[in-house]
């Protein structure tokens, strides 16, 4: 069994957050998704709509993924992959080369962002049109 790791916050959920799931999980049998905490994005500054709890119930309903676990921390990714017997780390290109430490243990894949979509996007899109009301 090939099995796929992947990151993020998956804050007000998307097509974009979609199709890198299914990206993901077409690489391999098996995607397992390390949902950021609320402690670790307080950690990197970073506000989520919805709780951990909450997004992982999202998650855990979307059928190309298998299984969600939380993140702590930037340094658990070596941890992650080796404890979980992963074959294949997928990010957004985004991210390109941030994570080509894991190459030492996995293979290392930057898929492209779905184009004209991201959550950031969205916030400011709700932010002008409450403006704009």
């Amino acid at each position: 069994m090939k099995k796929v790791i992947t990151y993020g916050t998956y804050d007000l959920l998307h097509v974009g957050h979609i199709n890198l799931l299914r990206r993901a999980r077409e690489l391999g049998d098996y995607l397992l998704v390390v949902l950021s905490s609320d402690e670790f994005n307080a950690i990197k500054h970073k506000t989520a709509y919805h709780s951990y709890e909450d997004r992982k119930i999202i998650l855990e309903s979307i059928r190309y993924v298998d299984k969600v676990i939380p993140e702590y921390t930037w340094d658990q990714k070596i941890k992650d992959v080796i404890d979980n017997d992963i074959d294949i780390f997928v990010m957004g290109d985004d991210w390109k080369g941030q994570f080509d430490f894991l190459k030492e243990y996995c293979e290392v894949i930057y898929l492209p962002r779905t184009k004209g979509i991201s959550t950031t996007k969205i916030k400011e899109d709700l932010q002008l049109g409450m403006k704009n009301e």
